[in-house]
C-alpha cells in the first residue's frame, strides 16, 4: 500500500515521509506549552512544511508516561480552533489528529482532519473502527500496553515482537470487518515497553512489513534515547536521528518527529544507499 487517500489528497509512501508533531497541550514531555496561541502554531506548522513535512499531527491530549486523562470536552476545546485555523491557512496540507475517541475523530474530520492517529489502537472506546471507516480516512493504529497513566509500571512480554504482531493481526482483522482498509501500523515505542523491549522492536521492525501495511515510528526525543545516552529531551536530537536512520533501514515508511529538517536529511541519506 504505497498510496493513501486522505480526504481527496494523495499520500505517496514509495519514499518515506515525515509527520511533524504539533502538541496543543501544556504538558507534553518535550514541547508542552511551547506554542500557546494559534499565531505561534501557524508559524510552527509553516516551518515544518517548509522543512519537508508531508503530514502535520495535532495532539490535544498529552500521552506521556503517567499523564492523566483529559475530558472529551477539554480535548475538543483545545483542538478545534487550531485545526480550523491550520486548515484555512494550509488548505493542501495533510492533517492528522492524535485522538482515541470516536466522537473527537468525527469532529476532527468534519473540521478538516485527513488522518486519525489512535494510540489505543481501537481499544479505548467501542466504535472507533466503524467511525473511521465511515469517515473514509486513513487510520494509524498504535500498540500500547495499559494506558498512559500506568503503561510503564513493569511492562512484561513473552516475546514483544510476536505479541505486538499478533495484536496487529487481531485489530486489523476487526478493521477490515468494519470496512476500514487504509491502515498504518505504529509499534508504539515507549508505550508500555522497557528500553530492552523498544530496542528489540527496532531491531526487528522489518518483520512488521509482513502484515502488509505502512509502518510509522515515533522515536523523537524519547526516554529510550535519553536513558541510554544520559541526555534530556532537549539534548536528544542526535540520538533521535540515529534511531530514525535505523528505523528507515529497517523499513519505516513514516517518521513522526519534532524535528522535521533532520528527519528529512536522514531520509535523503538512507535513500542514497538504496540506489546502490
Amino acid at each position: 500500500m504505497q498510496t493513501l487517500y486522505c480526504s481527496g489528497k494523495k499520500l505517496d509512501l514509495s519514499i518515506p515521509v515525515v509527520m511533524g508533531i504539533l502538541n496543543l497541550t501544556p504538558d507534553s514531555f518535550y514541547d508542552g506549552g511551547k506554542f500557546p496561541g494559534i499565531d505561534k502554531q501557524l508559524v510552527h506548522v509553516e516551518r515544518m512544511l517548509l522543512d519537508g513535512a508531508s503530514i502535520i499531527d495535532l495532539g490535544a491530549v498529552s500521552t506521556r508516561p503517567r499523564s492523566h486523562e483529559v475530558s472529551q470536552t477539554s480535548e475538543l476545546k483545545r483542538l478545534l480552533p487550531s485545526l480550523r485555523a491550520i486548515r484555512i491557512r494550509f488548505p493542501e496540507c495533510i492533517l492528522s489528529v492524535d485522538t482515541f475517541r470516536p466522537l473527537v475523530a468525527r469532529e476532527a474530520v468534519n473540521h478538516g482532519a485527513d488522518i486519525i492517529n489512535d494510540i489505543f489502537g481501537g481499544r479505548y472506546e467501542e466504535g472507533m473502527f466503524n467511525t473511521v471507516a465511515d469517515l473514509n480516512v486513513p487510520y494509524v493504529m498504535m500498540h500500547m500496553k495499559g494506558n498512559p497513566d500506568n503503561m510503564q509500571e513493569n511492562p512484561t512480554y513473552g516475546d514483544v515482537v510476536a505479541e505486538i504482531i499478533y495484536f496487529f493481526e487481531q485489530q486489523t482483522a476487526k478493521c477490515r470487518l468494519s470496512g476500514l482498509q487504509q491502515i498504518i501500523l505504529d509499534p508504539g515505542f515507549g508505550f508500555g515497553k522497557t528500553d530492552d523491549h523498544n530496542y528489540r522492536l527496532l531491531s526487528h521492525l522489518d518483520e512488521f512489513k509482513s502484515l502488509g501495511y505502512p509502518i510509522m515510528v515515533g522515536l523523537s526525543r524519547k526516554s529510550m534515547v535519553n536513558r541510554v545516552l544520559k541526555t534530556s529531551p532537549g539534548e536528544a536530537l542526535n540520538g533521535t536521528t540515529v534511531l530514525n536512520t535505523i528505523a528507515l533501514i529497517k523499513g519505516a515508511d513514516i517518521l513522526r518527529v519534532h524535528d522535521v529538517k533532520e528527519a528529512m536529511q536522514a531520509i535523503r541519506l538512507v535513500g542514497m544507499l538504496e540506489k546502490e
